[in-house]
């Protein structure tokens, strides 16, 4: 802040850097960072002489090693041969598919959870209430557990389903229920199928942009346009027509029972689906509270100003209490989703494999290479979180309300 002991304007004097508060900020900042920069430096070379006197040194190479040990599940190619380089990958992908599933499922039962817990129906909202509080006061890793326990205990082995009269059957004939995990048909992609894709892909752009109209159209013209229908039509008819004048270009290789466990589809395993149920439910208590506080924080009034003008319930949460709700929820939101990344560490509990499993565990085991792999771990987790913030706060600020 300039006072009116600064003097005038003129040409520039280092003395100003210490006299003058325009500048003396900056010179302090300058002090400091040098500071830190030192102190750095010195731990950094303490380490390293340390780590000179033990006859250790830092050093990468070792992700190029055979990693000898098998990796239950993997997204892409692996196999005990491969290099801890590509184990690590693998855990990589195994964190990010699994800490994706459950943000999106954690979103879908928060929102849900969040506005029932609102609801005029008394036992409805008490039920989510329970949920609330039974959820977010008891450890994920319990949660993990219990559900990995009830997955392995409850459902059937595949030996089940086989014989002339199996104790277990196939949903539609597709699906397989086990304690080793869900068998799933899984696509087979021939020519044409690429079109196919584009297609789809191009039916849920225009989607978007339909819905994006509608709404355009209703805070600009005040007309009330279809979404539902038109969405549906646009979701399944331009693929479907698209498969088939392309000759149904995609089929489906089904799982079938071969000796002592199914073949073929795809198999998304126990300690998978275990892990996703449980962050996905623990979460999403979390993000109920946070919905709920977000719908709160609007006024009432603009409920009653909205039912004024004839809108149902659903319209006016979708339309008027949610949109405005947004700016409430999104910046804790946040903090949810890197809470879900960060949780997904504990999937060694039940033997999935990430990269806290990979990396972190078995490569650090094999190889006594343990600053490189904690160090490994902290830059991913540090890169994760960060873009995981940028894209919402990307996101927040296109859904913040826009003032002068």
């Amino acid at each position: 802040m300039t006072t009116i002991s600064d003097p005038s304007g003129g040409s520039f004097r280092l003395s100003m850097l210490l006299y003058d508060t325009r500048y003396r900020s900056y010179t302090i900042q300058f002090i400091a960072l040098i500071l830190l920069i030192a102190l750095v430096s010195y731990l950094w070379a303490n380490l390293m002489d340390n780590l000179a006197s033990a006859g250790l040194n830092i050093s990468f190479g070792f992700l190029q090693q055979a990693s000898n040990y098998d990796i239950n599940q993997s997204l892409i190619e692996y196999s005990s041969r491969s290099t801890h380089m590509r184990a690590a990958l693998v855990g990589i992908i195994n964190t990010l598919l699994v800490a994706f599933l459950a943000c999106v499922t954690a979103t879908v039962i928060g929102v849900i959870a969040g506005v029932l817990r609102l609801s005029r129906n008394w036992l409805v909202a008490k039920l989510m209430a329970v949920y609330v509080e039974a959820f977010r006061n008891v450890p994920v890793l319990i949660w993990i557990l219990i559900i990995y326990t009830i997955l392995t205990a409850v459902l059937s082995p595949p030996s089940a389903f086989r014989g002339d009269t199996p104790e277990a059957s196939m949903l539609l004939g597709s699906f397989a229920f086990t304690n080793r995990g869900v068998y799933i048909p899984a696509p087979v992609w021939g020519p044409g199928s690429s079109i196919v894709v584009g297609v789809f892909i191009l039916s849920i752009i225009a989607i978007i942009a339909w819905r994006r109209y509608a709404v355009a159209q209703l805070y600009d013209a005040g007309r009330s346009l279809p979404v539902a229908w038109p969405s549906l039509a646009l979701f399944f008819l331009p693929t479907l027509i698209a498969f088939f004048l392309l000759g149904s270009p995609v089929s489906l290789d089904l799982p079938e029972l071969r000796g002592f466990n199914f073949q073929g589809g795809i198999q998304i395993g126990a300690p998978l689906i275990a892990l996703w149920l449980a962050l996905s439910v623990y979460t999403g208590a979390f993000i109920a509270e946070n919905v709920r506080a977000g719908i709160q924080a609007i006024s009432k009034g603009q409920t009653e100003a909205a039912a004024s003008l004839g809108l149902r319930p659903g319209r006016i949460m979708n339309l008027v209490i949610l949109p405005q709700a947004l700016r409430v929820i999104i910046p804790p939101l946040i903090s949810q989703y890197l809470n879900i990344t960060k949780n997904s560490s504990l999937a060694i509990a039940v033997g999935y494999a990430d990269v806290t499993a990979t990396l972190g565990g078995i490569t650090l085991n094999q190889t006594g290479r343990a600053i490189e792999c904690v160090l490994l771990l902290m830059l991913f987790y540090l890169t994760i979180s960060l873009l995981i913030s940028a894209v919402m706060n990307v996101y927040n600020s296109s859904v913040s309300l826009k003032e002068r």
